[in-house]
């Protein structure tokens, strides 16, 4: 059984482990990257985002962050499921999750950037009404910005 639970301070080294495995096997890490992942309290929950984890059979298995971008605005992101359990649509269960929270935190859009070498991620976040739009952000690596209204 899948469980989403909300982050905390002791899930950080999964936090940081189920990101970087992801980033480094398809891209690289950014200085931004590490900032983010090791220090999520000061980066993502002390300007009013959320992070949840996922967990199956008691392990934690993936995780997903909401970005405080604006009152109405949040960036999704950092979503990363590790491999030996992909497939289980843990992904897309962290995604409804994400947007249920950011719904309940007043938000009336969310935005993620991503690579559309990420092709399983894209058909997800298209299958859940993402559309894109035009693209600037922090990461070299993104070639693609989306929005869901809320």
């Amino acid at each position: 059984m899948i469980e989403i639970i909300d982050y905390q301070q002791e899930h950080q080294l999964w936090f940081e482990q189920l990101n970087r495995q992801w980033i480094e096997k398809y891209f690289w890490m950014e200085p931004i990257d590490f900032e983010v992942l090791q220090k999520p309290e000061e980066h993502i929950l002390a300007k009013g985002g959320k992070i949840m984890m996922a967990q199956f059979n008691e392990e934690i298995v993936g995780t997903v962050a909401l970005k405080f971008v604006s009152e109405t605005t949040y960036e999704f992101t950092k979503m990363a499921v590790t491999e030996k359990y992909q497939g289980l649509k843990i992904g897309r269960k962290l995604t409804e999750t994400a947007i249920e929270k950011a719904k309940t935190l007043g938000a009336t859009s969310i935005i993620l950037y991503s690579n559309t070498k990420l092709e399983t991620a894209i058909a997800l976040y298209k299958k859940i009404g993402f559309v894109e739009i035009p693209l600037d952000g922090p990461y070299k690596r993104s070639n693609i910005k989306m929005e869901l209204i809320l």
